[in-house]
């Protein structure tokens, strides 16, 4: 069915590029482990007529009028993400992940303060203290990483050490691309011992928080928690910020307390940071959220971990080094050029011929440089949602190591008609599309 007839009227060259992503999604495998299909439903109220409203402010303290429908749905997001995470408090403005993180820190932090955060090559986020970014400027951020990359053990001990020796005012827990489950309580002790706020970014494993395939920080003593909506969540591009504490009063300056939070965020995230809030984009959050609070969620979260697994057990059978030894969630991190002798440059574009979409990614002690690192990371959100199971999945598995192995024109080609056929077998569904 063709969704796009006005674009195609008004402007066919854009609808030529669009056809071509469609067309690109549908018949290859998507295994980028931060994207996802939302459903249709999610996409049209992206498409909605909310996008023409502004809204600055907060439901029933907005700086314009006409908010009596934008107030509901706004405060309809809210309610469902603090059943959904089990939080007292939701910032649902926030424009992606990185705009709440970002919010995050200001929120509880002065310029200069200390943030512990995972080492970016261990599995952290830029956001979490990488020195390219802006915000490594404004904060100190110090680092923890893993004891031991072959099984992803994290160096807790050496955290509590270093928290005690910097002092973080934020605990930071969360990371891009480590494929273990985190001790969110051991965390949040460290956290609390040293007088920080405990905060996790959970962005890439929300979704799996919600359907009950992973732990929630809040069970553990967690005060702040960021996530992106999209990921494993499979909603629209944006981000959130879950806390817990009391009601917010977002027209008043509060005093730092952890009771404060919900107040000190809201204040954080508008106006310290953003103007007017997406309200297509909030709308699409609610519609995400209530898909997310199914037993059908449930079900597709713990199959993607499953998925997963499944993968990463072809990988070490077929002698590939994988980062921590496996996964307890949606991602795996291959250590190709050691075990293969490709880059992870090299494996990104040869599987990108053969139809299967992953990125190229540095792992622990990488001696390659970041554009060309040793390692792929690779996951089964999408893959998952498009009705994937676990012999499916050892199957795409065996292509990937057949292709990285043999690597030249016709193993490319036999594997992306393996490829197409498996995409065929397997469609989007049709709420999907």
């Amino acid at each position: 069915m063709d969704s796009y007839t006005h674009i195609k009227q008004e402007d066919r060259e854009l609808y030529d590029l669009i056809e071509g992503e469609e067309k690109r999604e549908r018949e290859g495998l998507e295994l980028i482990p931060s994207e996802n299909y939302v459903s249709r439903a999610v996409r049209e109220a992206m498409g909605s007529v909310l996008t023409n409203k502004y809204s600055e402010g907060y439901p029933g303290k907005r700086y314009y009028g006409g908010q009596e429908y934008t107030d509901q749905i706004e405060n309809l997001a809210i309610e469902r993400a603090k059943a959904l995470f089990r939080c007292d408090h939701a910032n649902v403005q926030p424009l992606g992940g990185a705009a709440a993180n970002i919010a995050a820190y200001f929120s509880w932090l002065e310029p200069g303060d200390a943030i512990l955060g995972m080492d970016l090559s261990h599995g952290g986020h830029l956001t979490h203290g990488a020195p390219v970014t802006y915000i490594a400027k404004l904060f100190r951020f110090t680092r923890y990483g893993m004891k031991d990359p072959d099984t992803g053990e994290i160096d807790y001990d050496l955290m509590l050490e270093t928290a005690k020796r910097e002092r973080p005012k934020i605990v930071l827990g969360g990371f891009s691309g480590y494929p273990r489950s985190l001790d969110w309580k051991r965390i949040a002790d460290i956290a609390h011992e040293v007088g920080a706020v405990a905060m996790a970014d959970v962005a890439h494993i929300a979704g799996l928080i919600a359907g009950g395939a992973a732990e929630n920080p809040f069970d553990h003593g967690f005060d702040i928690v960021t996530t992106t909506t999209h990921k494993t969540l499979r909603g629209p591009r944006g981000g959130m910020i879950l806390t817990k504490g009391t009601v917010s009063s977002p027209l008043k300056a509060p005093e730092k307390t952890i009771q404060n939070l919900p107040t000190l965020v809201d204040r954080s995230v508008f106006p310290g940071f953003q103007g007017g809030p997406h309200m297509h984009q909030i709308a699409a959050k609610a519609v995400m959220l209530s898909e997310a609070s199914t037993p059908a969620f449930k079900d597709y979260a713990h199959q993607v971990v499953k998925n997963a697994q499944a993968m990463a057990e072809v990988f070490t059978e077929g002698g590939v080094r994988l980062i921590a030894g496996g996964t307890d969630n949606h991602l795996l991190l291959a250590d190709v050029f050691g075990s293969l002798g490709i880059s992870g440059g090299e494996a990104e574009t040869l599987l990108d011929r053969a139809g299967i979409t992953l990125n190229k990614n540095s792992i622990a002690d990488d001696t390659r440089k970041p554009f060309d690192p040793s390692g792929i990371r690779f996951g089964t959100p999408a893959i998952t949602t498009r009705g994937f199971m676990e012999d499916d999945s050892k199957q795409v598995a065996r292509l990937m190591l057949d292709v990285l192995t043999k690597r030249d024109d016709e193993t490319v080609a036999s594997a992306k008609e393996a490829i197409r056929a498996l995409a065929e077998s397997h469609p989007v569904p049709a709420s999907f599309v």
